[in-house]
């Protein structure tokens, strides 16, 4: 069994050392690990960094793209080089690398296909207090949307099994976490927690400058992906709340016209007429956004398909280093230059 550690980074020259040296060289369960480094478009040497301290794959960006795009690029690269777990960690060393251990274990004993590590914020000392709240609160909206009960919903430090990862569709160009929560809640996969440890913080995060941004972002990401998966639920909910609206001066208006003094109040029946329709309206457009969604559905198997012939076709073993650019892969174990039309992308 192939194990792949993607390391997503963005100028990490000075914590990726540590990072990859608290990588475990053996796991029980684990005949080979591999470790990737995702240089995001870094200005301070990380990719060169990453290969003086022995990884074993460097991919990078011409330009930052995002952690988002980041991680699909590590899964993309860990699959083509036959992964059969896949490990995300941080390149700030913000968790222990002792804990892949215990990370990929379910997996391992086939009992999920998605781990996530719960860094136990409740307790953690790093984390302020209205982290902790945004933290608990967030994880519970994630819960109540994709129906994945993980108490750290956010937690960057996970594994995924390779059936998992090839179905995986990550959109945002923020962050996958949420995201792929959700997306593993629809599709039904297996997805637990487990406690990790985390290191002393090492500098603030590059995700967000405030909190009002992370809100924003994190909200519109999930508010997205609920309705990518659910959107007659959501479109129905929306329509739904303008009928109700629009009935309350409708009733008005009938209330007055059974005692006799219609007029002067015709503007209530202006105003719910006008509320009903666009309800209506709004659970029509839950009806096409649904067959839309049962399209993107056999879109996603066709994809998934075709990734997997790619990766049957490809069938070729872990280069001693990569660093790839806009769709292209440099091996320095065979010294040349092939296109890479499935760089980047991911299910």
């Amino acid at each position: 069994m192939k194990l792949v550690v993607q390391i997503p980074c963005f100028n990490e020259a000075e914590t990726l050392p540590q990072a990859l040296a608290d990588i475990p060289t053996s796991i029980s369960g684990v005949d080979e690990i591999v470790v990737l480094v995702v240089d995001d478009g870094s200005r301070d040497g990380t990719a060169e960094v990453a290969e003086a301290c022995g990884a074993d794959l460097i991919v990078r960006h011409c330009r930052n793209r995002g952690l988002a795009s980041a991680f699909r690029t590590g899964i993309s690269t860990a699959l083509r080089h036959g992964a059969d777990i896949i490990v995300n960690t941080d390149g700030d060393n913000q968790y222990c690398g002792s804990d892949i251990a215990n990370l990929v274990q379910p997996i391992i004993q086939r009992e999920a296909e998605i781990v996530v590590g719960d860094r136990q914020t409740a307790k953690n000392t790093e984390f302020s207090w209205s982290k902790r709240q945004l933290q608990r609160h967030g994880s519970a909206l994630v819960r109540w949307i994709g129906g994945v009960d993980i108490p750290d919903a956010v937690s960057g430090f996970r594994a995924i099994s390779a059936e998992a990862a090839l179905g995986l569709t990550i959109l945002s160009r923020f962050s996958y976490t949420t995201e792929m929560l959700i997306h593993a809640g629809y599709r039904g996969l297996a997805v637990v927690s487990v406690p990790v440890r985390t290191n002393s913080k090492t500098r603030e995060s590059r995700l967000f400058r405030s909190i009002p941004q992370f809100l924003f972002r994190s909200g519109a990401t999930i508010l997205r992906a609920y309705t990518m998966y659910h959107p007659l639920r959501a479109f129905a909910s929306i329509g739904v709340l303008f009928v109700l609206i629009g009935l309350i001066p409708i009733l008005r208006f009938l209330t007055f016209a059974w005692a006799g003094d219609a007029s002067g109040h015709i503007q209530s029946l202006v105003i719910g007429g006008t509320c009903l329709s666009m309800g209506v309206i709004a659970i029509l457009f839950g009806v096409c956004a649904e067959v839309i969604a049962s399209n993107r559905q056999l879109n996603e198997a066709i994809l998934e398909r075709v990734i997997r012939l790619e990766l049957e076709r490809l069938g070729e073993p872990v280069a001693t280093g990569v660093t790839s650019c806009a769709g292209r892969t440099f091996d320095r174990g065979s010294q040349r230059l092939r296109s890479d039309p499935s760089h980047g992308s991911v299910g």
